[in-house]
């Protein structure tokens, strides 16, 4: 096996570009850039996907679930109480990470197929362009879910996908265009499937359709005796590795990813990532430059289908969805690694979340409803994704900076994933323009966990799912809306209802009683507070101090 100088080694060759496609900063613009704010961490965001509050060990859960190496991010750094998504879906929760702006200000950011075109688009101030410009190599790994191309089902599968991630700050990207359970069901790589061979194998032409099935193509409806994943709703539309989908596909070949390596996948990509990115960073201080990198990663864990590698099979005791758990966990744990073999952990700040709340059965019959057993992902919270309640977009937040971030923390102040892109521009010396990240706030020293207070952390929260809702000093308010109160597919309340919702989240916190009647002031202060938030943002989502 190839030893680690060696490694950095070859990867310094190519230290001019990540993987010979990355454009990084000049040794003067570095240099520059290091006057202004001599201290640059790298910046490592790992995003799960439909992680519960209640779904690693640290939160409550060390009964039900072993997530050690979740658990020793928290003990190294400070782990949030109160820190929400700003959607309780994927796509929405990501826009406002990646744009500093609520999904629900622009339409056509809600679930997006997997052909959609790019919701985050070449116009977009984004949080990765920002990075870049305080001298930063930036890579986006895993789970995209944003859309690619500049129109709907249009995109050249078998060529270039363009516009992509590099148009929008990313210099490298790997990437899954959606959701596991979308097609298409291949890995793009700097805007090409990777592992097509159409030279060869011309019959492995790509074609994607979300309205139509291809003739000839087995689907999960007409088909079920394919299926080594039964579907319990939804998901019998094309079969790929003996899982139906959501979407039609033909072609593919051996481009096609195997399920249970996904998360091996993407997570060793991440890894090489960072190996390149150190290997850069050497060079760079033979010219007394700095080149710090930004690294998205996104895993497809817990998302269904979960198909855990055969090493997680069966080690949690609640079926496929706890497997995928500890299988998320390994992730968590590989980056931890490298960071620290790399000796770069003390200069490189962890972000850890999840882009919404929890659910159980989301489509497949893979037994976890069965054998959840006492487990709860939603922790002591009401609702799971899809909904407006707590636990839609209350999810485990854990940042560590070792020196920097104060190790064991538990902090309560109210936090929004939304304020990542202020934060982080703080962080690295960044002013941000006029409309950019136009809803995030600076909050640098609650994500640093150097603020205990509650009342110092964010004014207020906004929530997005079918409705909106505000939360300001414990008290929760709800939009009324018409939608339904109850997704049955998934056994989750959404939340939605005609009237007020009013819950004082510091008595109830399961948000069980709605005392919207008792305290019809409070009802109309937080109801015009969320107009306020919706029509007159100014460019950091600060409400005016006249109407605090």
């Amino acid at each position: 096996m190839t030893d680690l100088k060696t490694k950095l080694s070859l990867w310094a060759a190519m230290a001019a570009g990540v993987a010979g496609t990355v454009k990084t900063a000049t040794a003067t613009e570095a240099g520059n850039k290091t006057k202004n704010n001599p201290e640059k961490p790298n910046v490592v965001i790992i995003l799960a996907d439909d992680l519960g509050f209640g779904d690693i060990a640290c939160n409550g859960s060390q009964g039900t679930i072993r997530t050690p190496n979740t658990d020793r991010l928290a003990e190294e750094g400070v782990r949030f109480a109160d820190a929400h998504a700003t959607a309780a879906t994927s796509t929405p929760a990501r826009y406002s990470i990646l744009t500093g702006e609520y999904a629900w200000r622009r339409p056509g950011t809600g679930i997006a197929p997997g052909d959609a075109a790019m919701i985050v688009t070449p116009e977009h101030k984004t949080m990765p362009r920002m990075m870049q410009r305080a001298g930063y190599t930036t890579a986006a790994v895993g789970k995209w879910h944003l859309g690619l191309g500049d129109r709907a089902g249009a995109q050249d599968w078998n060529g270039v996908v363009t516009p992509g991630l590099k148009d929008i700050g990313f210099d490298y990207s790997y990437i899954m265009a959606a959701t596991a359970d979308r097609v298409p069901c291949v890995y793009i790589e700097n805007g090409r499937v990777v592992g097509l061979d159409l030279a060869n194998h011309p019959e492995d032409s790509i074609r994607v359709s979300y309205s139509r099935p291809f003739p000839g193509e087995p689907t999960g409806r007409k088909n079920p005796e394919r299926l080594k994943l039964q579907a319990s709703h939804g998901h019998d539309m094309a079969i790929v590795n003996g899982i139906g989908r959501i979407g039609y596909m033909t072609g593919g070949g051996n481009a096609l990813w195997v399920d249970e390596n996904i998360a091996d996948t993407i997570t060793e990509r991440a890894v090489r990532f960072i190996e390149r990115s150190v290997a850069a960073q050497q060079e760079a201080k033979k010219t007394g430059a700095e080149k710090p990198f930004f690294l998205y990663f996104c895993t497809n864990d817990i998302h269904v289908p979960r198909a855990p590698h055969e090493r997680f099979v069966g080690k949690s005791g609640m079926g496929a969805r706890g497997d995928a758990i500890l299988q998320f966990d390994w992730s968590v744990g590989r980056i931890l690694g490298v960071l620290d073999s790399l000796g770069i952990a003390e200069n490189t700040l962890v972000i850890l979340s999840s882009d919404n709340g929890p659910v159980v059965d989301d489509g497949y019959r893979d037994r976890a409803v069965e054998l959840l057993g006492s487990h709860k992902p939603w922790g002591r919270f009401r609702g799971g994704k899809y909904s407006i309640f707590e636990a839609g977009t209350r999810v485990p937040a854990i940042v560590r900076w070792p020196g920097r971030v104060p190790a064991g923390r538990l902090s309560e102040a109210p936090a929004s994933q939304v304020d990542w892109f202020a934060s982080l521009a703080e962080l690295v010396g960044e002013e941000l323009a006029e409309g950019e990240a136009q809803d995030s706030r600076n909050h640098l020293a609650v994500w640093l966990g150097k603020d205990r207070k509650r009342t110092r952390g964010r004014e207020y929260i906004v929530e997005n799912a079918g409705t909106l809702s505000i939360t300001v000093d414990g008290w929760k308010y709800i939009a009324p809306s018409g939608g339904a109160a109850k997704n049955h597919d998934v056994n989750i309340e959404l939340g939605n209802a005609k009237e007020p919702q009013l819950y004082h989240l510091t008595e109830d916190i399961g948000e069980r009683n709605n005392v919207a009647e008792l305290y019809p002031e409070r009802v109309a202060e937080l109801a015009a507070r969320l107009e306020e938030v919706r029509r007159l943002p100014d460019r950091r989502g600060e409400i005016s101090d006249s109407k605090k």
